[in-house]
């Protein structure tokens, strides 16, 4: 599969630049509706930017210091006919790939696609 464009990466640079990471579900916390998913790695959103389904644009948050676009999943959830596009940042690749494991249970399905490195964020 080819890789995304650079500027593909440069957009999605320029829309987290700025914007407040809200950690609403920090790792470690328990899914409210689902008590035994619990979250590995932080999950929340960009404040003030916008998903499809009018809510914030979710976001994990890995381990690296410098919360770089790192990689984005895409999500498919055909129980709740639902499609998402999920930012991951500052994410390690062994985490990016648990995500990615993650999304791919049940009803749902995920694409992962990683930033290719090097990479510099402008």
């Amino acid at each position: 599969m080819p890789a995304a464009t650079p500027d593909f990466w440069r957009a999605l640079d320029r829309l987290a630049a700025g914007r407040r990471v809200v950690i609403d579900r920090p790792r470690g916390s328990r899914h409210p509706r689902y008590p035994d998913f619990v979250y590995p790695l932080d999950y929340g959103y960009l404040d003030g930017a916008r998903s499809g389904d009018g809510a914030g644009v979710d976001v994990w948050v890995g381990s690296q210091p410098d919360r770089a676009v790192t990689a984005v999943v895409c999500t498919v959830d055909t129980l709740k006919g639902d499609i998402e596009v999920k930012l991951l940042l500052g994410c390690a690749p062994d985490e990016a790939r648990l995500i990615r494991r993650l999304h791919n249970v049940g009803d749902q399905a995920a694409l992962l696609i990683e930033r290719p490195a090097p990479f510099t964020v402008e």
